[in-house]
């Protein structure tokens, strides 16, 4: 388990290599029949990336990544910065090399940017929906297998904060949490004083069903409390409560968010508001690649 940002950053990057090399492996397995039969080995083209709709791009520096991951060297120019505001015809990226080697990389280059850029697009959008009020927008961990950290940076290039990585970097006490503990205050408790006997230096949420609920968490003082699925009048009141005591405790609402609510939630001065949907329900950003020999016109 990482124990520091350097550890961490290392672990992450190892995590990407390998899902990189899985999702090319199951695309090639013995090789490119195709490729292999009708491109003559020594011929080289320019392959170029292109939005063919608008939207926030995400990906880019993973397409970098898995053509420098190729057997044969790619030149890669980006054209534009993971995190621009594009239009349909921008030319996102152009690459250079063996047309054998484009071909082999351009259906997993074109996964990963279009998976990712869709997510951006739609975190752009609930972003919108929210900056006159003071909320953040959360993630969730309702990613897909494999990808956590592509969907996580394409939330952040789309204006969104990232939530807990995994379950080792912040403390997330949930209904089940409480119902095996017996009770709220009992489930908060014993996470502070595993938090305190194993010295760790992370943040204690804890998720609540009711006024109730939320009365009996705030002695206990966790740093983040999560609403959720609370009605707008509720949330209302949650606020009123909590900063009635002057507590330092942050509000995150969750829950039958979508775009059409988001902005009511957001105005009723909660700190957080997260949304599983801009990870579990990606519409991708459609993306292509044109391949042509060198010399020639795209």
């Amino acid at each position: 388990m990482p124990g520091d940002a350097l550890e961490l950053n290392d672990f992450i990057r190892h995590c990407e290599v390998e899902t990189i090399e899985s999702a090319m492996l199951e695309d090639l397995y013995s090789g490119d029949i195709t490729t292999e039969a009708t491109v003559p080995d020594d011929h080289r083209s320019k392959g170029v990336i292109r939005a063919k709709s608008s939207g926030v791009v995400a990906g880019i520096r993973v397409a970098q990544m898995i053509f420098s991951m190729s057997k044969n060297p790619i030149a890669f120019t980006a054209r534009k910065k993971d995190g621009d505001v594009v239009a349909a015809g921008d030319v996102l990226a152009e690459a250079v090399g063996k047309t054998e080697t484009l071909l082999v990389c351009e259906r997993t280059v074109l996964n990963f940017m279009q998976r990712m850029s869709g997510i951006a697009t739609k975190t752009a959008e609930f972003v919108a929906l929210i900056k006159h009020t003071k909320a953040s927008l959360l993630d969730t961990r309702k990613t897909a297998p494999g990808l956590r950290f592509f969907d996580k940076e394409a939330v952040k290039l789309g204006g969104g904060t990232n939530h807990r990585i995994g379950l080792f970097d912040m403390m997330l006490i949930k209904d089940n949490h409480i119902d095996a503990s017996g009770s709220v205050q009992e489930a908060i408790r014993r996470a502070k004083e595993y938090r305190k006997h194993k010295m760790l230096d992370v943040k204690l949420e804890v998720e609540v069903r009711s006024l109730e609920e939320l009365q009996a968490a705030l002695p206990f003082t966790p740093d983040i409390i999560m609403l959720d699925n609370f009605s707008l009048g509720d949330l209302r009141k949650a606020v009123g409560i909590v900063r009635a005591k002057k507590a330092s405790i942050q509000l995150e609402a969750s829950g039958g968010v979508s775009k059409e609510t988001i902005g009511a939630i957001a105005e009723t001065g909660v700190d957080f508001i997260s949304v599983g949907e801009l990870t579990h329900s990606v519409t991708a950003m459609d993306i292509s690649m044109k391949i042509s020999p060198i010399g020639s016109t795209i």
